[in-house]
């Protein structure tokens, strides 16, 4: 059987499951749509978060970034890990036990404001459409390469996959099909890791393969370890050594707070909270959740590593003293046919520049290698376009693995990317639908019309999501970093001055988030450019033009002081919070039965 009807089995079965589970969870009520009937177990929960978490940023792009930064991509680990700790340390309990069902209607109820709850509502679809995008990118990459059609193509496919299941089922079905979705996603990233850390390292436990000695053909040890083999490969083709320690401390510092804190503040992950029985059950889904987590973000830096080696001594067969790949290997030999079918999606592309018959990798930026290609009669990199949401899809192929693991690796990163785009979606849909329209503009609104809004909401925004995932200001980590900034600046100081602040009035929540958005969502625009104008920024994303060389990326951190600073200012200087929500927050953080055991 071919690759492409592999892949089709694959991905088709794979949908056809997602279709099905949302036919049969289908949402006939409100309370369904919106918090599953509040009926999910913790395990349960624990996997459909970690489903709506591990994003395409987590599976398609954050290896990826890994394995070209090196020590520097450990900042995603560490913030999109860590935040699950702020979260179920300092929001999710408490929220659940406000019993709402979108973080729209707690920042409207606790500063006691209609415009609070406003102002929630559109930064929430800000950051919910700026991660959404990421997730389009992420589906337009997997079904470009995997079904052998554009990336407009696979993102228009997929878009149709989230409406018929994310539209008709709400959080019921979303949160079955998303467990579906966890146990697709992971097989597809650590079977291909297991195959790949044995050709490389012997070690079937990818983590602990990165740490292991190369091994050859027979499986004999080298008696180099796997890193240091790396260090030396890409230094000598003029690169940073890949385990250097990073050079920025404070963007280093920044970027991991924001995403850290970016996760607290996510909406859609936040709304899962929502669905279980008790105040306890939060506490064990988050708990679930990162166990659920740990297993593709242990792996994901053995996957970036293996990943880098492969495809650099792929690409310089002979090592650094010898010629670069030929352009006759990568037309006609079995062993580059992944080259040629991703040069097809326009992601992977190579120039010939002097006319020697080889593709030279190296790095044209650096002074000792420049030197070398002039004395060789090298005209600069030939390698001219790499994206790195590829090399995970890609990493199978590159490693020649059998047919039926690329088909997995196709379904999963599909998976990843859909189940995100539907919590993001649902997200998008209640603010809209229970927050705007109920809550405020149509407040007679009934049960059957709330639901009928809610879906159209949620269609209207998966059209908008599409039209601007076609032209994304980064790579998929990075979009999705933009929104983990933009959440970081506007609802997670919100949702922590709402519980653990009773100063804190509605004049002074309202700037605080209006301040904290303007300034990040302004700050991105003057240095990524973005929708329409993407990468035509008016400043570079460097140090140049920037704010103490703080990068776009790690704003959202500088954004949340803001918000806090602001907030706060403002509330001392306004009236004192009324007495009926200081009791109110006193409720939401005293734990239920609290006080009521007495002396015999």
């Amino acid at each position: 059987m071919d690759q492409f009807t592999l892949n089709l089995l694959f991905v088709g079965a794979s949908f056809a499951l997602y279709v099905g589970i949302a036919v049969w969870a289908r949402a006939g009520s409100t309370s369904e749509f919106y918090a599953a009937g509040r009926g999910v177990h913790p395990v349960t929960n624990g996997m459909a978060t970690a489903a709506d978490w591990m994003s395409a940023a987590s599976f398609i792009s954050m290896a990826g970034l890994i394995a070209f930064t090196g020590y520097d991509g450990s900042s995603y680990l560490m913030g999109w890990t860590g935040g699950y700790v702020l979260l179920a340390l300092l929001l999710a309990p408490y929220l659940r036990k406000f019993g709402k069902f979108t973080v729209s209607e707690f920042i409207g109820d606790r500063f006691y404001s209609p415009t609070a709850r406003m102002v929630a509502v559109l930064c929430l679809i800000i950051a919910s459409l700026t991660y959404v995008i990421g997730q389009m990118t992420g589906v337009g990459v997997a079904f470009g390469r995997f079904l052998e059609i554009s990336n407009t193509a696979g993102l228009l496919i997929g878009a149709c996959v989230v409406f018929a299941y994310a539209v008709f089922g709400g959080m019921k079905g979303v949160t079955y099909t998303q467990v579906a979705q966890y146990c697709v996603l992971i097989l597809a990233y650590t079977i291909p890791a297991i195959f790949i850390s044995l050709q490389l390292t012997g070690m079937p436990i990818p983590p602990l393969g990165l740490f292991s000695q190369t091994v050859d053909a027979e499986g004999v040890k080298s008696g180099v370890y796997l890193l240091t083999t790396l260090d030396e490969i890409i230094t000598d083709l003029g690169f940073s050594s890949y385990t250097e320690a990073h050079r920025d401390n404070l963007n280093m510092v920044l970027f991991t707070l924001s995403l850290m804190i970016g996760t607290a503040g996510l909406p859609h992950v936040i709304m899962r909270f929502f669905t279980v029985p008790k105040v306890s059950d939060a506490r064990w889904s988050a708990g679930w959740t990162l166990v659920f987590i740990a297993l593709l973000y242990l792996t994901a830096p053995a996957v970036g590593a293996m990943a880098r080696t492969n495809i650099t001594t792929m690409m310089w067969p002979e090592g650094a003293a010898g010629q670069a790949v030929s352009l006759e290997a990568i037309e006609n030999a079995p062993e580059y046919e992944w080259m040629r079918t991703w040069e097809q999606t326009g992601l992977l592309g190579w120039e010939d520049k002097n006319g020697d018959g080889y593709i030279q990798y190296y790095n044209d930026q650096n002074e000792d290698m420049a030197e070398r290609a002039a004395a060789e009669g090298w005209e600069g990199n030939e390698l001219t376009n790499l994206n790195l949401d590829i090399l995970v899809l890609a990493n199978p192929e590159i490693a020649n693995l059998p047919g039926w693991v690329i088909g997995l690796v196709a379904a999963g990163g599909l998976a990843a990317a859909l189940s995100t785009a539907a919590g993001l979606l649902l997200a998008i849909s209640s603010a809209v639908s229970h927050d705007l329209l109920k809550g405020q503009l149509m407040p007679r609104l009934s049960e059957r019309g709330e639901l009928l809004s809610a879906r159209l909401a949620m269609a209207a925004a998966i059209v908008v999501a599409t039209i601007l995932g076609l032209n994304p200001p980064g790579f998929a980590a990075e979009t999705v970093a933009l929104a983990f900034g933009l959440a970081a600046a506007s609802i997670f100081p919100a949702l922590m001055m709402g519980i653990f602040s009773k100063r804190v009035n509605n004049v002074g929540a309202v700037a605080g988030m209006v301040a904290g958005m303007l300034f990040t969502l302004t700050y991105i625009f003057m240095h990524k450019g973005w929708f329409f104008i993407a990468n035509t920024a008016m400043f570079p994303d460097t140090v140049d033009g920037s704010l103490l060389g703080i990068q776009s990326t790690a704003i959202g951190a500088v954004g949340a002081a803001i918000n806090f600073a602001v907030a706060y200012a403002v509330s001392l200087s306004t009236k004192d919070t009324p007495q009926e929500i200081k009791d109110l927050i006193e409720n939401v953080r005293t734990p239920s039965g609290a006080g009521a055991a007495v002396d015999h």
